[in-house]
């Protein structure tokens, strides 16, 4: 087939001069047609479809339904579907196209009052047909979206009506509801921002400064936006539903990730349940006004290990890639969202003085004819013979002018015939009754407005400061930010897997798998994870879990592997197979590469592995090794403790047991761990326990301890130092627990009114057993809590009937003596108190202080340790990190609950109102 093409134009053609109009056809490849063409397509789809415009941050057919809402405005609702057939005036689409554009401007509740059922992106409704639903501009559109004066206009696509290039929007729009789109080779994702962050940014910008805005999405959630690259392409944002503990059986998601709905979210639950990374008996979507998912635990599964792996499998959490992409001067732009604001700003700036000086044009005009008819009016000049003789308006303007030149340097422009015009026009009527006085008071109030107009524009940053500042106090109520901005830690898939299959072992023919049914069983493991596999041969293996795989012959140890875990320690005999020397080595496996052989042994044919045991919290056993008669040898047998055998590396090549053969080796008694307790952080960023040394310092943990919780809600709880677990986003203190601390609270009788102070030691409550430690009544308050030895208040009283104010300063060990925890415990003072704030015992001065109103809703005492304080301080010592360590100073610390606004840390990590 030919690539090129002879197009002959159509239409009547005479047959006698056919040759002629064959000869004048003009030949052109389709390679050329095909480049234009898409060209042209593509130019049409990022500019006039797809892609939002950086002035008003609306794409064309949003932009269309504006205008349509603006020209059909009359106070009242409008039928959706009236302005979808008048916006088909300018847009040359469907109406399908029209409907869904003003849908989804009606559901980012900024610009369009809704009236019907407009449906719901949180659950994913649709909404009613659009001769069902009404809508009309709010208030907000209308005081910053339209202004004709300020607007650029152009014909519309068949040229009978003017529509707007752009709208003259004074407000970061696009920012504050985000756009998303496809085109033709580019794409757009601007992610929506807080209503009142980008007004405070923008004063910001007006002052100089240079913003730095994070996404808020209206579904809420928690999102990290660490990776967030202003908005540009190859960032990132990681987002999750807000999951809530309600007790050990049963979860609660109240918040979802934005681009989600209710319905998608719980279809990927059941998903990861039918897969078995999760286990739960049922779901339900009690969803209504608010988001409320819960979730039912199937007995024995962790809350805390679920809600990891709902973060891992479901769509709990997502990831959105932004790519800040506007139009800007004709073209595709590529910006920050940071740059966006700027121009925003900038722009509303210009828009603000484009106003002014029309309204100071306006006044002056004003003036100008005001000034102009009293001095027709008051000179006279209405009755002059000359004027009223003129016989035609050259003559009336040639008399005028001549009437006027004496008052030419009253007017601030030359007066033009059309002025006079204006002014023979006015009926007699009017003129007569014309009431100087009057026109003079007028004209002052004019001059008034003018110099407060001229002093806007001398001014001009200031005024569109209070300008921003005025959209916020008018506008900004309940717009608070939704989506609270957290860094996550990274949940590995692996690690919160359910544990959903079965593995089995054949050690002689050397297979593992789990589909070896008929095989011994090993225990239970996730699809995810890794095994590690040991040989009597002295090599050992890391490969994944399948279905059936084959390992090597003679397997004497299979378990599922943990990288990085070095608690995990193996004890082992081996025989090298040169020289028959026995060696005894200990050593933990920390990181491999996957299906690689390592040797353990020194790498000799015919080494041999004579004792393994694998020991997940590096106990040490004793065993007794028996040798082989020989004449050399007096003693045929010995004990041997792995305790005193250094734990080293994996390549290490042991200490020697003995270079004679073995006969056997028997164990003797089990070993106890060698290693010491672990040492655990908690990082209040995170909100997480860690082992990496980040946050603040809670002690050595081994065997059963327990961490002391305690919620602002005046409830206690003890956990295990699983670093799985979640906390409470009401947490205000977090210790190791140490069942023989006293602890002093002073607390308020919701009932009565009364403050009450007492001592008590915290019971050892099961694991996850929430306990109050302040009576049930409503309104009953913790106000604050010190484990000091001598803590002392300062209480500010109100005595006698005249409520004389007066400060005290109390000990609290000397108004109750140490009782129960449930114990109501002695009246703080006999007087009305109205403040009380805690003292410190080692140096006296005050700390966080106040009566409190209301319960925050953040933590008040954890504070980041530095890395010595985290290094020297003792187990469980927990005063160590919160105060400022000298030689005199007690080893206390004192915890109040305050207003978390007001909270402060300094710079040697106290904590209180500076």
């Amino acid at each position: 087939m030919s690539d090129e093409t002879n197009l002959t134009p159509q239409g009547n053609q005479d047959s006698t001069s056919e040759d002629n109009l064959r000869g004048s056809t003009q030949t052109i490849p389709l390679s050329g047609l095909y480049e234009n063409w898409f060209l042209d397509y593509a130019s049409y789809v990022i500019l006039d479809r797809a892609v939002p415009h950086i002035n008003d941050g609306l794409k064309p057919v949003q932009r269309r339904i504006l205008h349509s809402l603006k020209e059909m405005d009359d106070g009242r609702f409008n039928k959706a579907a009236n302005v979808i057939g008048n916006t088909m005036k300018y847009h040359p689409h469907g109406d399908a196209s029209i409907g869904d554009a003003m849908v989804q401007l009606g559901q980012k509740d900024l610009l369009i009052d809704c009236q019907g059922n407009w449906g719901d992106p949180v659950t994913g409704d649709s909404a009613a047909a659009p001769r069902y639903i009404e809508g009309r501009l709010s208030k907000f559109a209308s005081e910053v979206v339209f202004n004709s004066d300020t607007t650029e206009w152009q014909l519309s696509y068949d040229g009978r009506n003017k529509e707007p290039v752009t709208l003259p929007v004074k407000f970061p729009l696009l920012l504050a509801q985000g756009a998303e789109g496809i085109a033709v080779g580019l794409a757009t994702k601007i992610m929506p921002h807080n209503f009142i962050e980008l007004i405070d940014a923008s004063i910001d910008v007006l002052r100089g400064g240079r913003p730095n805005l994070m996404p808020d999405f209206p579904t809420g959630g928690l999102a990290d936006c660490s990776a967030y690259n202003e908005g540009q392409r190859g960032g990132k944002i990681r987002i999750r539903a807000k999951i809530e503990e309600r007790d050990k059986k049963t979860l609660a998601i109240t918040e979802i990730p934005y681009g989600t709905t209710t319905g998608s979210l719980i279809d990927s639950v059941v998903a990861a349940n039918d897969k078995g990374k999760i286990k739960i008996k049922k779901i339900e979507d009690n969803t209504a006004q608010h988001v409320e998912i819960i979730i039912h635990l199937a007995p024995g599964i962790s809350p805390d290990v679920t809600i990891d792996a709902l973060y891992a499998f479901t769509a709990c959490e997502v990831s959105i890639s932004p790519n800040t992409c506007v139009i800007k001067d004709d073209k595709p732009y590529f910006m920050s969202v940071n740059d966006v604001l700027i121009e925003n700003t900038k722009q509303t700036r210009s828009l603000l003085k484009q106003e002014l000086e029309i309204r100071l044009n306006e006044l002056q005009e004003k003036i100008f004819f005001s000034s102009l008819l009293k001095i027709f009016i008051q000179e006279g000049m209405y009755k002059h013979p000359d004027y009223e003789n003129s016989g035609n308006f050259d003559a009336v303007v040639e008399v005028l002018n001549r009437l006027f030149t004496p008052f030419f340097d009253h007017f601030y422009r030359e007066i033009l015939p059309e002025d006079y015009k204006k002014l023979i026009e006015k009926p007699m009527s009017s003129i007569t009754r014309f009431d100087v006085k009057k026109a003079d008071e007028q004209m002052a109030a004019l001059e008034e407005e003018i110099k407060k107009v001229r002093h806007h524009l001398r001014h001009l940053t200031d005024y569109a400061i209070a300008w921003f500042e005025r959209l916020k106090e008018k506008y900004g109520k309940g717009r608070e930010r939704r989506t609270e901005i957290r860094v996550f830690d990274r949940v590995e898939a692996a690690q919160v897997a359910l544990a959903n299959v079965k593995l089995y072992v054949n050690r002689v023919d050397g297979f593992v798998g789990t589909g070896m049914r008929k095989d011994e069983y090993i225990g239970d493991c996730s699809d995810l994870d890794d095994i590690i596999v040991f040989r009597a041969d002295g090599k050992c293996l890391v490969t994944k879990v399948q279905e059936k795989v084959f390992v090597g012959k003679d397997i004497i140890h299979v378990a599922v592997f943990k990288k990085g875990d070095d608690r995990t320690v193996y004890n082992i005999i081996y025989r090298d197979g040169k020289s028959g020397v026995s060696y005894v080595k200990r050593f933990s496996v920390l990181g491999v590469t996957r299906d690689k052989e390592y040797d353990l042994t020194k790498g000799e044919k015919g080494s041999k592995i004579l004792y393994f045991t694998a020991n997940p919290n590096g106990e040490a056993e004793v065993i007794n090794v028996q040798l082989k008669p020989h004449s050399k040898l007096r003693k045929l047998q010995f004990d041997l403790d792995f305790a005193e055998i250094a734990i080293k590396g994996r390549s290490s090549q042991g200490n020697i047991v003995t270079k004679y053969p073995i006969k056997k080796i028997i164990l003797r008694s089990k070993g106890v761990s060698t290693l010491a307790g672990r040492k655990i952080w908690f990082d209040d960023v995170l909100r997480r326990l860690n082992a990496d040394g980040r946050g603040l310092y809670l002690g050595e943990f081994d065997g059963e301890d327990k961490i002391l919780t305690v919620m602002a809600d005046g409830t206690y709880e003890l956990c295990s130092f699983d670093l799985s677990n979640h906390f409470d986003e009401k947490l205000v203190h977090i210790e190791k627990y140490d069942p023989q601390r006293v602890y002093s609270v002073v607390h308020r009788d919701g009932k009565s009114g009364i403050h009450y102070v007492k001592r008590f030691l915290f019971d050892d409550t099961p694991i996850g057993k929430r306990t109050s430690i302040i009576n049930d009544e409503p309104g009953s308050k913790l106000l604050l809590i010190s484990n000091a030895p001598t803590p002392r208040v300062r209480v500010d009283v109100l005595k006698g009937k005249s409520e004389q104010p007066e400060t005290l300063e109390q000990s609290l060990t000397d108004i109750v003596d140490i009782k129960g925890m449930k114990a109501q415990g002695n009246r703080l003072n006999p007087h009305k108190v109205t403040h009380v704030a805690l003292v410190s015992a080692s140096t006296g001065e005050t700390g966080a202080t106040g009566e409190q109103p209301d319960v925050p809703e953040t933590p008040t005492d954890i504070v980041p340790p530095s890395e010595k304080q985290a290094d020297e301080a003792p187990a469980g010592d927990h005063h160590a990190q919160n105060m400022e360590t000298n030689d005199t100073a007690e080893r206390d610390v004192d915890f109040e609950i305050t207003n978390p606004d007001d909270i402060q840390i300094d710079d040697k990590g106290q904590i209180g109102l500076f």
